[in-house]
């Protein structure tokens, strides 16, 4: 992980209302309209925020969009000053992801948030929020992709959604939020996950598949992903994948 990140809407009433007389009396008076009145009432324009996910099943764990929007643009505005990556504003992004942190139990006060972004090609971010503050970030782009990749290709760089962290990885806090997220070319129409005892139908986002799923154990297999074609042709299979791990370290 590299290091660690929406805004309120002002609401400005059409009318004008003005309070008047004594104690115990109210006059409310709707102001009409003109053109004197512009220059002393503007309405500040929503500030953009992402895109949603695809599914409504891409929050986990009862994370809200709100939520999620609001850990991007945290993330983002503590990273703005690193200049290793081109981040952009928040709505420059679509959330693909958002779920308890796998860095820790099923607490619900921390969570990470996956956004993705078409320029760069293949730009995704994982942001981590711990208590309310951006605590973790990581980027990266398709230019990180292995030069002989595939169809399907994972995100080798965010290995913490799925395994916890170096610290937890001998002992477990169970039960265990995973996800996976990826990149996928058009002629995929179809991604599996296998990890554990159980294989996830992942979600296919504007070019990314996203798979999630919860473990009640602790494993050394690192997750098994393949993708298919619209007949169901196998076009990719990570254990035939040089670069993507089978076990985890």
């Amino acid at each position: 992980m590299a290091g660690a990140v929406l805004a309120s809407l002002v609401a400005v009433p059409a009318g004008a209302y003005a309070l008047a007389g004594g104690e115990g009396e109210r006059d409310a008076q709707i102001a009409a309209p003109n053109p004197s009145d512009g220059a002393r009432r503007t309405s500040a324009a929503p500030t953009p925020g992402p895109m949603r996910p695809a599914t409504h099943g891409q929050l986990l764990d009862g994370i809200t969009f709100a939520q999620a929007s609001d850990g991007l643009e945290k993330c983002l505005t503590a990273e703005r000053g690193a200049p290793s990556a081109p981040l952009g504003e928040a709505k420059d992004y679509r959330i693909v992801l958002a779920a308890e942190s796998a860095s820790g139990s099923v607490t619900g006060d921390s969570f990470h948030v996956v956004g993705v972004r078409e320029h760069p090609a293949g730009m995704r971010v994982v942001c981590d929020i711990e208590d309310g503050e951006a605590s973790g970030f990581s980027t990266g782009t398709s230019a990180d992709d292995p030069p002989d990749a595939g169809p399907v290709v994972p995100d080798l760089n965010s290995e913490g959604l799925f395994q916890p962290s170096t610290a937890d990885k001998g002992s477990w806090k169970l039960p265990f939020r995973w996800a996976v997220v990826g990149t996928v070319e058009p002629s995929v129409a179809e991604v599996s996950v296998s990890y554990g005892d159980a294989t996830r139908q992942a979600v296919l986002d504007h070019g990314w598949f996203v798979a999630s799923g919860v473990l009640d154990r602790q494993v050394t297999t690192a997750p098994h992903i393949k993708g298919y074609d619209s007949a169901g042709k196998l076009l990719y299979d990570s254990d035939q994948d040089k670069s993507w791990a089978r076990m985890l370290p």
